[in-house]
């Protein structure tokens, strides 16, 4: 990912990511790039300083990364087991039984189980909600 300093014609600044500069090149062609003041698409990149990193601070900001993937890690561990210590599991059946409750078929509750890529999307075309429970090395064992 690329960070680049863009200007708009009106000379307002302003950043955004890109995967490369051709994808850059690519989106601005189409004017997909829009200026968040004026929303001018006429945008171009503006001087940019190269960033300068030593290998400290490369390590410093490694760290920092580290600790926060083993935060969030932590809590989705703990989010998973709250859900499967407070909601009936219901297996292969999930699908149908979150139907059921949301058309009001059955008892309002938390549920967890397993659906099919097919199962998922037809719920979620339903507008029913539901979200991917983690499943983690350990629960492999």
């Amino acid at each position: 990912m690329i960070r680049f300093s863009l200007v708009c014609e009106q000379h307002h600044e302003f950043e955004a990511w890109f995967r490369s500069s051709e994808d850059f090149e690519a989106q601005q062609k189409r004017g997909f790039i829009e200026c968040p003041s004026c929303g001018s698409s006429k945008v171009d990149k503006g001087l940019m300083a190269p960033a300068i990193s030593t290998l400290q601070k490369k390590e410093k900001i490694a760290l920092a990364r580290d600790e926060a993937q083993k935060q969030a890690l932590e809590a989705m561990k703990a989010m998973a087991a709250k859900v499967r210590e407070n909601a009936d599991y219901v297996g292969d059946k999930f699908a149908e039984e979150a139907r059921k409750i949301h058309f009001g078929e059955a008892d309002q509750r938390g549920i967890y189980g397993e659906a099919t890529l097919e199962e998922a999307r037809n719920l979620a075309d339903d507008g029913i909600d539901f979200m991917p429970l983690p499943t983690f090395p350990e629960d492999q064992n």
